[in-house]
């Protein structure tokens, strides 16, 4: 499937469950995130970046996520991205669902509220990936930023994710974002939970009987370690 078929999306069987995953992703994937927030032992790297950008300008971490993903999704620009319904929604549905989650759940102290809450956040965090790439809108502002930076440079997606991810979170330290063991077992985690409930979630193609999304894709590459 070409990067055209991506960034238009809205066509071919599936389009409701499509969108229903998507959106479920999306909200799923801000709650998660959420959850790791105040579990209190570490978030997930563009997490500590945010949570550090919203210390020190006292805006909420929902409307920091926001922002940064708007501000990257400006970057597609140079490297000739091309954005789809998913991305545009990434954008704004994670920090909605963050900001609504944090309203609602309070900080948890003492090792027995924590490490439950973190394995939980992290673990729906993979489902909500696995569910909004299975749906085929194409990838979110940050994860097209890697790919785009992968084409353009030649470099592998191993070097380029890690180069990006080590820079966001040594920023976001730097700034006050909470850095922790669940940023550690995250960056562990992440890669197998995603690739787990993607081929759980996958929605078959038109003209393709398989049920797992097409190898190569943009989607399936942001999973790559």
């Amino acid at each position: 499937m070409s990067i055209t078929t991506f960034a238009t999306g809205l066509r071919g069987r599936h389009l409701t469950r499509r969108l229903a995953q998507l959106y479920a992703g999306l909200a799923l994937y801000g709650i998660s995130s959420a959850l790791l927030v105040r579990g209190g032992l570490g978030l997930e790297p563009w997490g500590v970046l945010h949570q550090g950008l919203a210390e020190r300008t006292g805006l909420t971490i929902g409307v920091v996520s926001i922002v940064v993903g708007a501000i990257v999704l400006l970057l597609w620009i140079p490297i000739r991205q091309k954005p789809g319904l998913g991305t545009v929604s990434n954008v704004f549905v994670i920090g909605v669902a963050m900001d609504g989650t944090l309203a609602l759940v309070p900080d948890v102290h003492g090792p027995a509220g924590q490490i439950p809450l973190m394995i939980l956040g992290i673990v729906l965090n993979g489902m909500a990936t696995g569910l909004y790439i299975a749906a085929r809108f194409g990838p979110g502002p940050r994860d097209g930023l890697m790919t785009g930076l992968h084409r353009l440079t030649g470099r592998s997606i191993r070097l380029v994710r890690t180069a990006l991810e080590v820079a966001v979170v040594a920023s976001g330290f730097l700034l006050g974002g909470s850095v922790g063991v669940g940023t550690v077992l995250y960056a562990l985690s992440i890669g197998p939970l995603a690739q787990f409930f993607l081929r759980r979630f996958a929605i078959p193609e038109q003209n393709v009987s398989s049920t797992v999304v097409a190898s190569g894709t943009p989607e399936q590459a942001i999973l790559r370690r």
